[in-house]
């Protein structure tokens, strides 16, 4: 039955009762016409009853007929009144039930529109051609991230339909595989259950008395670089000009220090909650790993996406896989087999392209710099991508991200999350372990 008939056949029922109460009762001119009347009544009841499908008759007319008798009965009774204020009462209800239904459901329909209204190309800040850039104020930290609302998250964390988590983080030693730029690790124990008991520097240890279980602990000291492992560059991790500024015109002289950066250190980058895209470049191009030095152009990402019938949103955390991590193993520790790959990377009009057309928020991979390194054959350059991202768009780079599972699985399309360490003054978040959920 089409929704006009039915609120139509509802508002029936309430005039119908309604009239019950406020109307006089009906006095029979002779006991015979009653008895004939009734008669009819119920003989018209019964045919309604027995085919509500009778031609001519729309339900709306079947459901007058139906509650006229009754109401006729009701009135030549002398329980009219009472029964009429109780009817008049159950009708009162059932008009509010269905008022408050019908807001509830034009409620519930506003928010479908505007989780619709998300995922169209006016998402905050961004605009088409331009990208993102410095538009969030003077003292903004935060970058393209800002993009991100309580609505986004939402919508993100609805991709998510069978609970599947993807590690998206790669273990990490010091013998681990990392850009040469960076220092090494070195992973000290500083407190051990044997040397808290010769160093005998804490009594509790071992007074039998304070402490009859001998309980003791372990505990370490890290000297590592904060741009190693999974990753996420801060917006201070790159500098440029004489006067070494960074993001939003934050300079060195103003805002550096002995003990990191003092504006957009990891600690400005906001839990990341959206919806990540996996363009599997490699599998594209039915490689295992993409070569030493291989270009990866608009035209790869264009024909990956629609290799896998992915499309990009604005807002989208983007990874890009070349297949490097395959050979990670446990700890990366094969660093000749891993450099062999992991100069391949996306170029600068690749990376214009998915954030100013395509409105990418994040942009990351599965290598350690994310883009291109020329070959000993091609014009030199130095960090383009990263200039242009972090420095320009404001745009967060992710590296060394393990997307060999999604890629397995063909998990094009996911809910992203990670939480970088709040360490003040780094200028990245190190050694993560962000996932994907499905």
């Amino acid at each position: 039955m089409l929704f006009a008939e039915r609120m139509a056949a509802r508002w029936a029922m309430v005039v119908c009762l309604a009239a019950c109460m406020f109307s006089r009762p009906w006095q029979p001119r002779s006991l015979n016409s009653s008895a004939v009347t009734a008669k009819k009544t119920r003989a018209n009841e019964q045919e309604l009853v027995m085919s509500p499908q009778r031609t001519g008759d729309s339900m709306l007319r079947v459901l007058f007929r139906a509650i006229r008798g009754p109401a006729i009965s009701l009135r030549t009774s002398a329980l009219w009144k009472p029964c009429s204020v109780v009817l008049a009462m159950l009708a009162a209800w059932y008009a509010g039930r269905w008022q408050s239904n019908h807001d509830q459901s034009s409620e519930t329909i506003s928010v479908a529109a505007a989780q619709f209204q998300a995922a169209e190309p006016n998402i905050r800040g961004w605009k088409r051609g331009q990208g993102w850039g410095w538009i969030w104020g003077q003292e903004d930290e935060v970058g393209a991230l800002n993009a991100m609302t309580d609505q986004s998250r939402l919508a993100a964390l609805r991709l998510v339909q069978q609970g599947k988590v993807y590690d998206l983080g790669v273990t990490y030693s010091r013998r681990s595989y990392r850009w040469p730029g960076h220092n090494p690790a070195e992973i000290i124990l500083f407190r051990s259950p044997e040397g808290l008991l010769r160093q005998k520097d804490y009594p509790a240890v071992s007074d039998p008395k304070i402490n009859p279980h001998r309980l003791a602990w372990h505990s370490c000291a890290l000297f590592i670089s904060d741009n190693v492992g999974t990753q996420i560059d801060g917006l201070a991790h790159i500098t440029a000009g004489e006067d070494m500024h960074w993001y939003n015109g934050f300079r060195e002289a103003e805002w550096g220090g002995n003990f990191g950066v003092r504006k957009c250190d990891a600690v400005s980058i906001p839990p990341i909650v959206a919806r990540g895209v996996l363009i599997d470049v490699a599998r594209f191009r039915k490689l295992e790993a993409l070569p030493s030095h291989y270009r990866i152009t608009v035209e790869d990402l264009q024909g990956a996406l629609q290799a896998q019938g992915t499309k990009l949103r604005p807002g989208d955390v983007v990874l890009i896989r070349t297949g490097v991590l395959r050979y990670w193993g446990e700890d990366g520790a094969d660093q000749e087999r891993i450099r062999q790959h992991d100069s391949a990377g996306i170029d600068l009009p690749a990376a214009r392209w998915l954030v100013e057309q395509q409105g990418a928020m994040l942009i990351g991979s599965d290598t350690s710099g994310l883009e291109h390194t020329p070959g000993p054959n091609e014009p030199p350059s130095f960090l383009p991508v990263h200039h242009y991202l972090l420095i320009e768009q404001g745009v967060h780079i992710g590296e060394l991200h393990y997307l060999e599972e999604l890629a397995r699985d063909r998990v094009y399309e996911f809910c992203y999350i990670c939480a970088v360490n709040k360490i003040r003054g780094t200028t990245a978040g190190f050694c993560l372990r962000p996932i994907a959920l499905r």
